[in-house]
C-alpha cells in the first residue's frame, strides 16, 4: 500500500503539538550556532541534536517513562514522527543515543540556554512581568537506593553543624549518587535520598523564569532564591519576590533589599517576623501572597507529567540540566493555552 500524505498533511492545523512546535523550532534556531559547535566533523554522521531535544521535550509532555518506551512510541506513532522531524520511513535511533549524547549537550548548557530562549520568546509577547517574581523549592528524590546511604571509610573530624557539629551527611553518603543528601522539607514522614530544586516564576501568568538545583538543605534554599533574582535585578527599578515562611529570615531580606528587592515572603507566627508594617501595609504584598501559591501548578506539573518526583538521572549537574528542560516544557504547554486564550 502506498500513501500520498505526509506526516504534515496528516496533524490537524488546530492540533495543540502545532503552537508548541513553532516555539520549539525558534528557539532552536537561535541556539543552532551553539549546536554546531559541539560535534567534530571527523567521524560518523551524528544525530542532529535539535531531534534529540525534540524527543525529549516529547517524553515530558506526554509523561513517558524511560527512552527505551520513547524510542517505541517513535517507531510507530506519525504525531511524534512529525514533531522530532522523521520521515515516515526513517529508522529510529537506538535508545542508548540519549546517554552518548547527554554530556555533550550538558557541558555547552543546552538545555538552561533553551529555556532562555523560551522565556526570551515569552516576554517578546507581554506574558511575563518584569516587576513581580515569587520564588520556591522543593524536594527532587533521588535515582539512589536507602541502601547505598552507607557510612564513609574516612569521616572528617570537624562537622558541618553549628559548632563543628557531625551531622548524618558528614558520615555517611550514597554510593550510588554521592550528592544526593538525606533531607525533609516538614516535620512528617521520613527523609529521603533528594536534590532540592528551585524555581523561580513571574507572578503574571506562572511561567518559569528560571531553575536550578542545589544540595537538600534548608539554608540552600535561601541562598538559591538570591541566585536566581540576582540575575533579574535593575538598579533603576524595584522588583518584588515572593515566598513562603521559610524565606523570612532577617539575613534574607537584608540581602534582597540591599539588591533593590522587595520581600513579599510570608511572616511567620511562632517568632519574630523579618517583614514589618512597611512591607505589609501595602497592596501589592497580599497580591504577591495570593500569587505565590501558583508555584505549586509548576511543581505539580513537574513531578505528575513530567515524572520528576523520581529522577533517573544521578549528580546535582545532570539533575538541574533535566529540570531546565522539564520547566522549558512547561512553558511550552502554558504558552499554547495563552495562544488558545487569545484567540
Amino acid at each position: 500500500m502506498f500513501s500520498y500524505l505526509s506526516p504534515e498533511q496528516r496533524i490537524g492545523a488546530d492540533h495543540p503539538l502545532r503552537a508548541i512546535r513553532e516555539m520549539t523550532d525558534q528557539a532552536l534556531g537561535a541556539l543552532s550556532g551553539k549546536f554546531e559547535s559541539l560535534y567534530s566533523e571527523l567521524g560518523r554522521p551524528s544525530i542532529a541534536p535539535e531531534k534529540l531535544l525534540r524527543a525529549l521535550l516529547l517524553q515530558f509532555l506526554y509523561s513517558i517513562r524511560s527512552e527505551r518506551m520513547l524510542m517505541e512510541q517513535l517507531d510507530y506513532n506519525l504525531l511524534f514522527r512529525w514533531f522530532v522531524g522523521l520521515s515516515m520511513d526513517e529508522e529510529v535511533w537506538d535508545f542508548s543515543v540519549f546517554s552518548k549524547n547527554r554530556e555533550r549537550l550538558l557541558v555547552a548548557d543546552i538545555a538552561g540556554e533553551f529555556l532562555q530562549a523560551i522565556v526570551g520568546q515569552l516576554r517578546s509577547r507581554g506574558w511575563l512581568s518584569d516587576e513581580h517574581f515569587s520564588v520556591d523549592g522543593t524536594l527532587l528524590e533521588a535515582w539512589a537506593s536507602e541502601k547505598s546511604f552507607q557510612r564513609k571509610p574516612k569521616p572528617p573530624e570537624r562537622g558541618s553543624g553549628a559548632r563543628g557539629k557531625v551531622l548524618l551527611q558528614d558520615i555517611c553518603e550514597s554510593k550510588t549518587d554521592p550528592e544526593a543528601r538525606k533531607f525533609k522539607k516538614s516535620k512528617f514522614g521520613d527523609a529521603k535520598l533528594c536534590h532540592l530544586a528551585n524555581v523561580l516564576i513571574d507572578n503574571r501568568h506562572g511561567l518559569v523564569v528560571a531553575g536550578c538545583v542545589t544540595e537538600a538543605h534548608t539554608g540552600q534554599e535561601r541562598e538559591a532564591a538570591v541566585g536566581l533574582i540576582r540575575k533579574l535585578c535593575k538598579k533603576w527599578k524595584r522588583i518584588s519576590l515572593g515566598g513562603d515562611k521559610g524565606y523570612d529570615d532577617f539575613k534574607l531580606v537584608k540581602r534582597l533589599r540591599a539588591l533593590n528587592v522587595t520581600p513579599h515572603v510570608a511572616q511567620y507566627e511562632r517568632r519574630p517576623s523579618s517583614i514589618d508594617g512597611r512591607t505589609t501595609r501595602h497592596a501589592g504584598y497580599q497580591k504577591s501572597l495570593r500569587r505565590r501559591g501558583r508555584i505549586e501548578e509548576v511543581f505539580s506539573w513537574l513531578k505528575g507529567v513530567a515524572l520528576l518526583r523520581k529522577v533517573k538521572l544521578r549528580g546535582r549537574k545532570r539533575v538541574e540540566w533535566l529540570l531546565k528542560l522539564a520547566a522549558a516544557a512547561y512553558n511550552l504547554v502554558r504558552a499554547r493555552n495563552l495562544i488558545e486564550q487569545a484567540a
